[in-house]
């Protein structure tokens, strides 16, 4: 018999495809993305609620922050409502996410920008940034830790970065919670809205298998944030989404800023 806990039988379990076959995913299923979070109840005002905890003052005026990994845009729009009067520079790997982003309407302070977390440089996406939010992106890197560390370089000291981020590794009632809603609705309506199940799946199995809540609290400390606390989400999400909030230190080996 099949459990909350279990992969459909069907359906087997899918294997990490690595930062260019998640990307791929990702441009495949571009098209659906908007329709199918906007199914979930909450998603958008999360996203705000992350954003707006970083407390940016003056509705952002004079300040320059980074939404990396903003997909379609739904981060760039929590951003944007956080702070309407701060310049944005929305970053993500998918070329078809990012062309989605592109269609919809924004203010000319908002600048889009297509390329891997490691070739931001490349494309001229340098700091310093007076904010960082980074929805549903950490998970996806192959090593956490370097993700956070470039993210925190790229940060002004004293500036904040806001992770937007699933975890329920620890939590049994978030795992059954998580289990229940991927097998019965998000990994379905991914079938039916694309055809294909592949990113789904890798989003549930994904989720399971990510750090928990304390473990990546330590990893932001371990490369240098400071002030590093945890936020929860209302809703279904209680437990599951989370935002991790912390800061670049203003004394950096010995100089204050």
């Amino acid at each position: 018999m099949t459990t909350p806990q279990d992969p459909a039988p069907q359906d087997p379990i899918p294997q990490d495809p690595g930062p260019d076959g998640i990307l791929d995913e990702f441009d495949a299923t571009a098209g659906s993305y908007d329709r199918l979070v906007g199914a979930n109840p909450g998603y958008h005002r999360h996203l705000t609620l992350s954003a707006r905890r970083l407390r940016l003052p003056d509705e952002g005026r004079g300040l320059r922050l980074l939404d990396i990994g903003c997909g379609t845009g739904a981060s760039t729009a929590a951003l944007l409502r956080a702070a309407p009067r701060a310049r944005i520079v929305a970053v993500d790997g998918s070329r078809e996410m990012l062309a989605h982003a592109r269609r919809k309407s924004w203010p000319d302070t908002v600048e889009f920008v297509h390329a891997r977390m490691d070739r931001l440089t490349e494309v001229g996406v340098t700091g310093p940034f007076d904010g960082i939010l980074a929805a549903y992106l950490v998970r996806n890197l192959p090593d956490a830790e370097a993700g956070l560390a470039a993210l925190l370089a790229l940060l002004r000291p004293g500036a904040g970065l806001a992770v937007h981020e699933y975890s329920v590794r620890g939590r049994i009632p978030a795992r059954l919670v998580w289990n229940a809603v991927c097998w019965s609705i998000i990994i379905p309506a991914g079938r039916v809205a694309t055809g294909r199940t592949d990113l789904h799946r890798y989003l549930w199995r994904s989720v399971l298998d990510f750090d928990s809540t304390a473990v990546l609290e330590q990893r932001m400390r371990a490369v240098g944030f400071t002030g590093v606390r945890r936020h929860r989400m209302t809703g279904w999400q209680r437990g599951i989404v989370h935002t991790f909030l912390g800061h670049r230190p203003l004394r950096t080996r010995g100089r204050t800023w």
